[in-house]
């Protein structure tokens, strides 16, 4: 049976039904950053079912950029985002609104699930993502199974490792995170407080509307730039460098709306990667997904299949 899913983005809220691998249909609504957009994903529902075709669903999949308790169904942190889920029960939140059970997972787990049973890493056991956005955000699965830790932190804070000891604070506390260095929100600060990237053709860009970290790539051969996004690529790669060696992955999987310009990235992170390994460890593949906007509503149709397999065991025992 179909499941919902809900990725609670850094800009946007994405939602889908979807039957394990196939997208039966898709939506989008703003992030206003209020209570309001739990009432605007209710009210998407019946744009959804029509596109759809039917609207029986067996669970609901969430997912947020930020740690996720999964057994209270609640966000612990996300820093700057999503301030009104903070410590709210997700799961009772969703049985309410759609009569159905509900996992919570963090954004880049859900992602890895999604590209490790459906996509570019399907059938690996030990891998790790990293997804370059608003954020930088990261998960590792190790002999097949998710990292979480005892306290639901483990595998997703790689982009908050440290790249630059000089460099920016970060808004979860620590200094020169990779995050901190070369992200969305970085970029947008490094273009407003630089004259000359201001008058290049990235800053004109951002003269006319808010800018993302394709636009870094698509003016990196001009002067003013270059050295900018060949920062953002050493960065990168060295919290790459630090997840490998931290999970020994077979493959690294690169994601993120930017990597529609895998071509330009993708083969500079393997050469800094390579370049920077320890030298026995293993060079994992790399590999970056066909739809990265879609992987975290893989991930969740996956886990959120799992949940209403579980919930229909559960009705049959009890009758």
């Amino acid at each position: 049976m179909p499941t919902l899913c809900i990725d609670f983005g850094g800009t946007e809220i994405k939602l889908g039904i979807l039957d394990g691998p196939r997208i039966l249909a898709t939506t989008t609504r703003p992030n206003a950053g209020t209570d309001a957009d739990l009432d605007r994903v209710r009210e998407a529902l019946d744009e959804l079912t029509l596109s759809a075709g039917r609207s029986d669903f067996s669970a609901v999949g969430i997912a947020l950029p930020g740690v996720v308790d999964r057994e209270g169904g609640t966000l612990v942190a996300a820093h700057d985002k999503y301030d009104y889920a903070h410590g709210r029960d997700l799961r009772e939140w969703a049985l309410q609104a759609f009569g159905v059970p509900a996992v919570v997972e963090n954004d880049a787990r859900a992602a890895l699930v999604g590209e490790a049973t459906y996509g570019v890493a399907a059938g690996a056991r030990d891998a790790v993502l990293v997804t370059l956005g608003t954020g930088i955000g990261t998960a590792a699965l190790i002999d097949g199974q998710l990292l979480r830790g005892v306290h639901d932190h483990a595998g997703i804070l790689g982009g908050h490792v440290t790249v630059d000891l000089d460099g920016p604070l970060c808004n979860c506390g620590n200094v020169g995170c990779a995050e901190a260095v070369a992200s969305t929100w970085a970029l947008q600060r490094d273009v407003a407080s630089d004259p000359h990237l201001a008058a290049s053709p990235l800053g004109e860009r951002a003269a006319r509307g808010p800018i993302g970290l394709r636009d870094l790539v698509e003016t990196r051969d001009t002067p003013e730039v270059r050295p900018l996004f060949d920062r953002y690529l050493r960065a990168w790669g060295a919290a790459i460098v630090t997840l490998c060696h931290a999970y020994d992955p077979d493959i690294v999987v690169v994601s993120g709306g930017v990597m529609r310009s895998a071509d330009v990235i993708l083969p500079s992170l393997e050469e800094y990667v390579d370049a920077h390994l320890w030298s026995s460890s293993h060079r994992p593949a790399f590999a970056t997904p066909s739809a990265p906007e879609f992987s975290v509503l893989l991930g969740l149709s996956a886990l959120a299949g799992h949940a209403g397999e579980r919930a229909a065991t559960h009705r049959k025992d009890a009758s």
